[in-house]
């Protein structure tokens, strides 16, 4: 049996939500809006995983790639992927917030590094090929 508190409700006697510094602010927005949100950061996850593959079978696979240009590309992807999730939930709090508040959402902060990092680690692999 669950027995809810008064510390465990906000002020409204909603049960309180995490991260508090969202849900404690501001109004529910369309759930349409919050799902789509999610949706989003699920999507930065899945780019997350991939990039990790990408520059574990750069190393892993016996591939016809100079040894030092393929370690580069594969620790660039790994990078990358490791940068996804930490922005994926950044980019949730900035945007559930937003929409709470009714402001602008806020831009793609990891956009413009993932995409030099993805053409970084596909020169290192093309010149890796060539050499």
């Amino acid at each position: 049996m669950v027995v809810d508190t008064d510390d465990d409700r906000s002020p409204a006697g909603a049960p309180r939500r995490w991260p508090g510094r969202v849900f404690d602010r501001g109004v529910d927005p369309d759930p349409r809006f919050s799902l789509a949100n999610e949706r989003t950061f699920l999507a930065w996850i899945r780019t997350s995983l991939a990039l990790f593959a990408a520059g574990v079978a750069l190393e892993a696979l016996t591939l016809p790639i100079a040894p030092g240009l393929r370690r580069a590309a594969a620790v660039v992807l790994i990078l990358l992927g490791a940068a996804a999730p930490v922005q994926a939930f950044l980019g949730w709090l900035r945007t559930e917030a937003a929409l709470r508040l009714g402001r602008s959402l806020p831009p793609p902060t990891l956009a413009v590094p993932l995409g030099l990092g993805l053409v970084v680690a596909g020169g290192l692999i093309l010149i890796g090929l060539l050499v």
